[in-house]
């Protein structure tokens, strides 16, 4: 399994622009074959802070998001926010156990 973990830090302003952009990205990446999670959150402390998690079957699956027409109107949405940093992440997964519930 594949896991990605990430920040992207941008003016809070942005954060609410981009809400129905990110969500049409969320509901269209979830249906992808190979999408296990696909998550955008805002920071409680930190309203300029997006969080990014997201867990696929393999690194296919990714790589086929990646090209995806919903990614890349994304991709155009978040050129127009100020990107004040970014931190994105992308781990293997191979031993995977269950903390609380499922």
């Amino acid at each position: 399994m594949i896991m990605i973990e990430g920040w992207i830090r941008m003016n809070a302003a942005d954060v609410e622009r981009l809400r129905g952009a990110a969500v049409t990205m969320i509901e269209a990446t979830r249906k992808e074959d190979g999408c296990f999670e696909y998550a955008f959150s805002q920071d409680l402390a930190d309203p300029e802070l997006f969080r990014i998690v997201e867990r696929w079957r393999d690194e296919a699956a990714l790589g086929a998001h990646f090209a995806t027409p919903h990614m890349a109107a994304f991709q155009q949405a978040m050129a127009q926010a100020t990107n004040k940093g970014a931190s994105v992440k992308l781990y293997s997964a191979e031993v995977v156990r269950s903390l609380v519930g499922d």
